[in-house]
């Protein structure tokens, strides 16, 4: 299905009035070092989210709670019960299901979580379908229409010679609440920016009310930087009404955003607003987040 002509311009004057917003939302920290940076966000609500930590070792924290309607913000970590994961980089909140939460690891493994207070309960984890060769995954997102849902992820991608690979699939739960996956489709994906021979081109996923794909790219240079990122309107997704996903990227993507600094590995569109919470895992000189107003229309 092609995008209307407008949507590309839309995306021209959306980057410019982002441009000139983001110096009225500035950076707040949220970590101090590379154990409580910020790799996936999913909002909770009433000015909570919960963020994952790509945390390999037993015993780091895993999940923590951000207060971000709060000055200064506040982090709460959160017990993990259960099979304890590698590097988780993506969560999502599962739409309807208060409580209820996809948190996805680098290497394609889904976790279904209960969240209760500070505890966070391991209900269920599968493998992602279709993982490509190499396939490294920093991205998850879901769409839910009339009752039904389509899940979006992303291996990340690097440098000009490996674009991302973005997937699709409808998503249903088994009544013991594992997530499954219907058939797959795939789109390649090259990020406008930052365009060097690191760049991740999907570090992260959200999708708006009227189904616009917004996507964070981001780069480093190691655990010390230098950091770059961008935030950029990738094109549109619908779920037909017989839960068919489809797909749209725009063709010449233009950033709504950029961040040189910091490495944004979580967007994150807030339910009832036109913001977006943006996360960065910037290693060794921790988190930070910020909101901007991406997600409108």
């Amino acid at each position: 299905m092609k995008l209307p002509l407008r949507l590309a311009a839309t995306g021209v004057l959306v980057a410019l009035l982002a441009g000139a917003a983001q110096a009225a939302t500035p950076w707040r920290q949220v970590g101090t070092d590379a154990r409580t940076g910020v790799s996936g966000l999913a909002a909770e609500g009433d000015g909570t989210a919960l963020f994952v930590h790509d945390n390999k070792r037993s015993g780091q924290p895993r999940l923590s709670r951000l207060g971000y309607g709060t000055d200064p913000v506040t982090v709460t970590p959160l017990v993990w019960d259960g099979a304890e994961p590698v590097d988780l980089e993506a969560v999502e909140a599962i739409p309807g299901m208060p409580g209820e939460y996809l948190a996805v690891a680098a290497r394609g493994i889904v976790y279904r979580l209960r969240v209760a207070g500070t505890t966070a309960k391991v209900v269920e984890y599968t493998p992602l379908p279709a993982i490509g060769a190499g396939d490294d995954f920093e991205s998850f997102a879901l769409v839910a229409r009339d009752g039904r849902f389509a899940a979006l992820w992303a291996d990340r991608g690097e440098g000009p010679d490996r674009p991302a690979t973005l997937y699709a699939a409808p998503l249903t739960f088994a009544a013991w609440g594992e997530p499954r996956f219907g058939a797959v489709t795939r789109r390649a994906f090259t990020a406008p920016y930052p365009a060097d021979a690191g760049t991740r081109h999907v570090s992260d996923i959200s999708v708006t009310d009227s189904g616009r794909i917004l996507v964070s790219s981001a780069s480093d240079a190691g655990d010390d930087g230098p950091f770059d990122s961008a935030v950029t309107d990738a094109g549109q997704v619908g779920l037909t009404a017989t839960g068919r996903v489809r797909v749209a990227l725009t063709a010449r993507p233009v950033p709504l955003g950029t961040f040189p600094g910091h490495k944004t590995e979580a967007v994150e569109c807030l339910p009832g607003t036109g913001e977006a919470l943006l996360g960065t895992d910037d290693e060794n000189q921790g988190g930070y987040v910020r909101t901007v107003p991406y997600c409108a229309g």
